[in-house]
């Protein structure tokens, strides 16, 4: 059956690898990115997120199968928390009413491996208090230290995780039969990482940060195919959980446990 779906971040990497893939197999998608998309919109700004909302529910009639978002940066910057965080969240919740007219919804959001990494923790609480112009300016004195700015990619993908805990069991999203998880990639070979690739130096120095005993650094196919299950018809019970696809990563640092 033919299905509808929103896709953030659609004009590269995992975005662009799962829309295509869904066209592939028949399926409607619309696609949103900052450029070449079906929906231009700037997710770093509430704006920007609003506006995305509006033109997906004209452009569906009103009606979603399934919310897709993928959208994200790896930059040392506030933008990093607004888009990673703030705008995943908020396309989240502005396109779940969206999907009420479907009878299979669904949503996934992309996290990454890179939430088992050290994290702020002052940033992660302001980004879960929806505190968005604290959340950036605490970013912005951790990107003013060359030791401290990595960590807030992290710290938006360790908040983004625990708000996917935090409500997929409630009644707007479970209660209203939608499961909503996330998937957690390692390295995927997209024109983000590309150029940290480009060097045997570099790649050595990728994998000793995430290893990936299991078939190296992935295309942007294979978390493209999780996503596309996650976000299919016969997903109907997963719920609330954060999927590594990082090829061994999460293993490799948190060994046996299941917590």
């Amino acid at each position: 059956m033919t299905r509808t779906y929103a896709v953030t971040g659609a004009a590269s990497g995992i975005g662009k690898a799962t829309a295509e893939l869904l066209k592939a197999q028949g399926h409607r998608v619309i696609g949103i990115d900052i450029k070449d998309a079906d929906i231009v919109a700037d997710l770093s700004k509430a704006e920007g997120r609003q506006a995305m909302a509006d033109a997906v529910a004209k452009t569906a009639d009103g009606k979603l199968d399934a919310v897709v978002a993928v959208a994200g940066l790896a930059t040392p910057t506030a933008d990093t928390v607004s888009v990673n965080y703030f705008g995943m969240t908020a396309t989240l919740d502005l396109l779940r009413p969206l999907l009420a007219g479907s009878d299979a919804p669904r949503a996934v959001g992309v996290a990454s491996m890179a939430s088992l990494m050290p994290v702020d923790d002052e940033l992660v609480e302001l980004q879960l208090a929806g505190d968005e112009e604290a959340a950036r300016a605490r970013a912005e004195v951790l990107a003013a230290d060359a030791q401290t700015g990595g960590l807030i990619y992290s710290s938006t993908k360790v908040a983004f995780c625990r708000w996917v805990r935090r409500n997929a069991a409630t009644p707007e999203w479970a209660g209203a039969s939608i499961p909503l998880n996330a998937i957690a990639p390692g390295v995927i070979v997209t024109p983000m990482v590309e150029p940290l690739l480009a060097t045997e130096e570099g790649r050595a120095q990728i994998a000793q940060g995430v290893p990936m005993p299991l078939n190296g650094f992935a295309p942007p196919e294979a978390p493209a195919r999780l996503l596309m299950w996650l976000a299919s018809e016969e997903n109907t019970h997963l719920c609330g959980q954060v999927v590594f696809i990082d090829g061994g990563s999460d293993v490799v640092y948190r060994g046996d446990s299941t917590w």
